[in-house]
């Protein structure tokens, strides 16, 4: 059985595992780049279930923009759960 993470744990593991503050501009770069590969493969509908494999899938793509998007803010030391919270309570005063 597969252990469910918090986002402050994922943080922590992909900033212990890839951290390199010099690379902001390079961690943005591969974003666009893997939001560029989600668009082509949720165009084609690829999902994991009928791949058959994650490789090449709407489930992949859709983890390498959080990556990437988890690395820009390891990197600006955001804390996303943070913002998650402060933008939720924006977001329940505005959408109501």
């Amino acid at each position: 059985m597969e252990k469910n993470i918090t986002m402050k744990e994922l943080q922590h593991y992909i900033k212990d595992k890839d951290y390199k503050p010099e690379l902001k501009n390079a961690y943005f770069q591969k974003l666009i780049e893997e939001v560029g590969e989600l668009s082509e493969v949720l165009r084609k509908d690829k999902r994991l279930e009928q791949q058959g494999t994650i490789k090449g899938t709407i489930e992949e793509e859709l983890y390498d923009v959080l990556y990437y998007v988890i690395s820009l803010a390891n990197v600006y030391d955001i804390d996303l759960e943070k913002c998650f919270h402060l933008k939720e309570e924006i977001n329940k005063e505005k959408y109501k």
